[in-house]
């Protein structure tokens, strides 16, 4: 299961390790894409072709299919973890997710984001202050 934030260090070349907890779930290869709020995110294969089969439903003259498969896939890369768990994070997603050189792993159940620590401090912040709110809002739209 997917749960959990971890603290890693970005070391130089820009190698990260992957948490071990997340590591056990993920696998060995893994697909690290764009993500929303300015993160990334991080999935196994398989839980890849799932999210992109559920995001990029509908007919190729949608505009709206054709944005999100260009957010989600032009940037995608397949990395090998290394024997500690490391992986070169491609400089364009460090950018995309201005990490520096303090990032954290988040859990989310069906995949993993990779934040800058220090926005996801400030947005932390904010959804403990939106909660209740957030809650109510997913509660009327049942």
């Amino acid at each position: 299961m997917l749960l959990g934030q971890f603290i890693a260090k970005v070391a130089t070349k820009n190698r990260i390790a992957v948490p071990a907890k997340f590591r056990q779930e993920l696998g060995q290869t893994l697909i690290v894409s764009q993500g929303f709020e300015s993160s990334l995110i991080i999935l196994s294969k398989s839980r890849w072709l799932e999210l992109v089969e559920e995001a990029t439903i509908g007919p190729f003259t949608a505009k709206e299919v054709r944005d999100i498969s260009r957010f989600l896939l032009a940037g995608a890369v397949e990395v090998e973890l290394d024997d500690q768990g490391r992986f070169v994070l491609p400089g364009s997603l460090k950018n995309a997710a201005a990490i520096g050189k303090t990032a954290v792993f988040i859990g989310l159940w069906r995949w993993v984001e990779l934040w800058d620590l220090r926005l996801w401090q400030r947005y932390s912040q904010n959804l403990t202050k939106i909660g209740g709110k957030l809650a109510q809002k997913l509660k009327d739209l049942k």
